[in-house]
């Protein structure tokens, strides 16, 4: 009797771990309309992001900003997922030492992530708005030497 019980337990704990994984892994779900290659060509120069899939709890992104032959800003992007948190970690060229800034979710929906870190100097919020006819738009938010600032970046998938 004592085995049955042992063995009931075990199974138990065994399907419970497997359920929460799987929970887990479904939070960055919400993101995966991000994948693929999105640009904004405008007369100051083109801004490109090109998302892909690292692994079921990571994605990745190259973000770029060029005018003519000449890269403006580079930045490299990490959306993961650690236990029921998505976080967005941004680590742009010559910034902070090269070291990444993490930006903790505040919002997942099927159309909009939001991710803000209020310590940061600027921005405080960045989101994702999925958009109709596959655009999306990215925004940046928050106080810049001392007023409130928003930037819209509307970009097409390619």
């Amino acid at each position: 009797m004592f085995q049955k019980i042992t063995l009931l337990a075990l199974l138990l704990a065994f399907v419970s771990c497997q359920k929460k994984e799987t929970v887990e892994k479904d939070k960055i779900k919400t993101a995966d309309w991000l994948i693929g290659n999105w640009e904004n060509k405008n007369p100051d120069g083109t801004l490109t992001e090109n998302w892909q899939k690292v692994n079921d709890s990571t994605f990745s992104a190259t973000s770029l900003f060029i005018k003519g032959k000449d890269t403006l800003h580079l930045e490299r992007i990490i959306l993961s997922q650690k236990g029921e948190k998505l976080t967005y970690s941004a680590t742009v060229n010559g910034q902070n030492d090269n070291k990444a800034i993490d930006f903790p979710s505040t919002s997942e929906t099927a159309n909009k992530l939001v991710f803000e870190n209020p310590q940061h100097d600027y921005p405080q919020k960045i989101s994702y708005t999925k958009g109709a006819n596959n655009t999306l738009t990215a925004e940046i938010s928050g106080k810049l030497n001392g007023k409130v600032t928003t930037e819209k970046f509307v970009m097409a998938k390619k």
